[in-house]
């Protein structure tokens, strides 16, 4: 991979913040929403390669202090639990809450990936987490596929429009893999071939949607997404950024 991409993609991300979060800076409270379903500790075709989660660890490690002595986040995993229905397994470690990156990590770390992807019902768990009737906030979604529990991304982002008081959900795609044979989801014509189906929680909710491939990457896409770095800043359209293509599940 060309050695500059981490930076293309840091600096596109940078450029691109929507107005909203810009604005407002940290004062806004945010959900981080992991991902902890089975495929984030499985290896790939590359041996040589470390699964997901330890890589994700790394980047939460690098990444979260420089976020989180500004912005109050909060933490809801999905995947492993104790329901014998995986998709039920939606884990609200806490809400928001200041300084918050040990506590983030220590969960993380702990946390040994297991079941199914239930990216509406997590995301929608977060958002009442977050008071979304009510008040200001942001969720950032970090995925490695699609929906498999069955629940409707799309039809989410539309409600959560239409009833949040100010609600942005980011994605964050971490070396996505879609496998459209998982789940005949009919939403997938709304994003296109070759992208997760989450991106349209971002489309519909004005946020953005990162496609990352390595630790820095993934690092960079969290602090853009969760950072407030350019408080006050001229924000260009969102389509001056296009992410990289989600990698079609070979069989």
């Amino acid at each position: 991979m060309n050695a500059l991409r981490p930076l293309v993609v840091a600096a596109a991300l940078a450029a691109t913040l929507p107005t909203t979060l810009s604005a407002t800076g940290c004062a806004r409270d945010a959900m981080l929403v992991f991902d902890g379903s089975a495929s984030m500790d499985e290896l790939s075709f590359d041996v040589s390669r470390k699964t997901r989660i330890v890589d994700a660890r790394t980047a939460l490690r690098d990444a979260l202090p420089d976020i989180t002595p500004f912005r109050r986040v909060g933490l809801l995993t999905y995947g492993p639990g104790s329901s014998a229905d995986s998709c039920a397994n939606i884990d609200l470690r806490f809400g928001p809450r200041a300084d918050a990156a040990a506590d983030i990590v220590d969960e993380i770390d702990g946390l040994q990936p297991k079941g199914l992807t239930a990216l509406a019902a997590s995301v929608r768990a977060a958002a009442d987490a977050l008071d979304h009737r009510n008040r200001s906030g942001i969720v950032v979604l970090v995925t490695d596929g699609n929906e498999t529990c069955g629940g409707r991304p799309c039809a989410l982002g539309t409600a959560l429009t239409q009833e949040a008081a100010d609600l942005t959900v980011h994605v964050i795609g971490f070396q996505v893999v879609v496998d459209f044979f998982s789940w005949d989801n009919p939403e997938q014509v709304d994003v296109g071939a070759g992208n997760t189906v989450a991106k349209c929680l971002a489309d519909r909710t004005g946020g953005l949607y990162v496609s990352t491939e390595t630790v820095e990457e993934l690092a960079d896409a969290l602090r853009a997404t969760l950072g407030c770095a350019l408080i006050g800043a001229a924000i260009p359209p969102f389509s001056a950024f296009e992410t990289s293509p989600v990698r079609p599940r070979q069989t």
